[in-house]
């Protein structure tokens, strides 16, 4: 019995040395200086934003100067600026429609009779929500769709982590908007036949979460400013 009561303290003694050796003298769950990896993921969305706006403003001057060469003839001029509408790549106008959605509040309780009560995942936006808004919008014949301030292209990739959006190398937490330019009313009715819309109002209308649809007019959309190059896997050698 002697023996394991002083094994107990000598262990008990090395775990407070051990402790006071990684403190150093300070707390160590209030050190500032352990970075969290929300600040961590918030540092990176930052720079990636300015590395984006730094991209297209070279990408200004790099047309500018191919326009000035002269080397190019109308008909490809046109083609190119055709292409790059298509791609994403220039800013687009015309009549758009903006879809807004919110976690419910963190008090929220079942509005209707014969529902449970809320679930932590029933409060807040969910990546399924957010695709599901933008394929009901491609679906109704938009030209062009942003979500937040980035323009969504051919390879843009809508991601949830937890309760917040990462899209395109950034971080945005809620509300989401997400504006379409095309026909405001195919784009109203599409968002109104979508399966997967029908079932997030069924949460909207029991628990609360934001649902805004509002007729913008005219706007303009940014066009694409990141970069376009295609990553893909590549076997171990």
């Amino acid at each position: 019995m002697r023996m394991l009561t002083a094994a107990v303290f000598a262990l008990a003694g090395l775990i407070f040395f051990t402790s006071f050796d990684t403190a150093k003298g300070t707390d160590i769950r209030q050190d500032g200086s352990l970075l969290k990896l929300s600040d961590l993921i918030q540092q990176r969305s930052r720079k990636n934003k300015d590395l984006d706006e730094s991209n297209a403003s070279l990408r200004d001057g790099v047309e500018s100067l191919a326009k000035s060469d002269g080397g190019s003839s109308k008909a490809q001029d046109r083609r190119l600026t055709g292409l790059e509408k298509s791609a994403g790549t220039q800013k687009l106008t015309g009549k758009a429609v903006t879809v807004t959605l919110n976690d419910a509040p963190p008090n929220a309780t079942a509005k209707l009779p014969g529902y449970p009560p809320p679930q932590p995942d029933y409060l807040v936006i969910h990546q399924q929500d957010l695709q599901a808004v933008v394929n009901a919008l491609w679906q109704g014949g938009a030209k062009g769709i942003k979500v937040m301030d980035q323009r969504l292209i051919s390879t843009s990739a809508v991601r949830c982590v937890g309760n917040t959006l990462i899209l395109q190398g950034r971080v945005y937490s809620p509300p989401y908007k997400i504006t379409a330019i095309g026909d405001p009313g195919r784009l109203q009715q599409s968002l109104a036949d979508s399966k997967a819309i029908q079932t997030y109002m069924v949460y909207v209308n029991v628990y609360g979460l934001g649902w805004k649809v509002t007729d913008d007019g005219t706007v303009t959309l940014p066009g694409y400013s990141g970069t376009v190059d295609l990553h893909y896997a590549k076997p171990v050698q």
